[in-house]
């Protein structure tokens, strides 16, 4: 069991960041976020003897990560809101330039918009994964997938250029 316990704990080591950003995607409020990303640990680890290997590890972790949110974000009746821009979210993952940051931020703000599917979808957009990937991830079609995505991108257009931080 030890063992067992060692491989997760350096695989979520590994991958925490993915947590990080799916926690930042549907909660807008820092404790919030610590709450579901506390949640979604639980949850991968509850799940961890259902992972046989048969994908990636991060492919399976997706999955569990954002059923989780999803669930977390319905089962609480968390209201979306419009995220203040004053420099309150924590950009983690940005070792980078001010600049960059300050997109982050506004990215974050408009993403706070969407709703729980949308999000999903620009999660994994946003990690590089495959109209395929993202159809498996959330258990649609690959067609599906790519409309989806689509509407959802220029959803997040619309919202960055209404709110007026167009970068």
């Amino acid at each position: 069991m030890k063992e067992t316990e060692n491989i997760f704990l350096n695989l979520i080591n590994q991958h925490k960041a993915i947590i990080h950003k799916i926690s930042k995607m549907y909660m807008n409020d820092a404790e919030e976020q610590r709450d579901l990303f506390q949640e979604i640990i639980l949850q991968l680890w509850k799940a961890y003897p259902t992972f046989k290997g048969n994908s990636k590890f991060t492919t399976w972790m997706y999955r569990v990560c954002l059923n989780t949110a999803l669930i977390y974000f319905k089962k609480d009746n968390k209201k979306v809101d419009k995220a203040p821009l004053d420099g309150n979210i924590d950009v983690m993952d940005v070792n980078e330039n001010e600049g960059k940051e300050e997109k982050l931020t506004y990215l974050y703000a408009a993403v706070q918009e969407l709703n729980a599917i949308e999000k999903a979808l620009i999660f994994l957009f946003l990690e590089n994964q495959s109209h395929r990937e993202i159809a498996e991830n959330l258990g649609i079609s690959e067609v599906n997938a790519r409309v989806k995505l689509n509407r959802t991108k220029e959803k997040l257009q619309f919202i960055i250029k209404k709110n007026g931080y167009e970068f």
